[in-house]
C-alpha cells in the first residue's frame, strides 16, 4: 500500500496515520511558519480551480486539493517541496 503525503506526514511525528491537521498544527508541528504554509493552501486552491483536468476523481473540494498540497510541501522528498520551499521558513 503506498501511503498517502498525510499519511507519510502522520507517521514521521508518531500520530495514527489518518489524522487531519489544520494548518497551525501543521506549523506547530513542522516549526515552519503559518504565513508560507497559508500561501501554499492558497496555491493548492487556485490550482484546483484553474486546471480541473488534473485533479484527481477522488478529490472532491478545492480545500481538500489544497490541504493534499501542504502536506506534500512540507516532504522534502516530493516534488512540491522542490516547488514550494521558499514558502516555507522556519519561525
Amino acid at each position: 500500500m503506498t501511503l498517502t503525503y498525510k499519511q507519510k506526514f502522520n507517521k514521521k511525528h508518531k500520530l495514527p496515520l489518518n489524522t487531519p491537521h489544520s494548518i497551525s498544527s501543521i506549523s506547530k508541528l513542522t516549526g515552519f511558519k503559518t504565513s508560507g504554509l497559508k500561501t501554499i493552501y492558497n496555491k493548492g486552491v487556485g490550482a484546483y480551480k484553474t486546471n480541473p483536468s488534473s485533479v484527481r476523481p477522488q478529490v472532491r473540494s478545492p480545500e481538500q486539493w489544497a490541504m493534499a498540497r501542504i502536506y506534500a510541501s512540507v516532504n522534502p522528498s516530493s516534488k512540491a517541496y522542490k516547488i514550494d520551499k521558499t514558502h516555507l521558513k522556519k519561525k
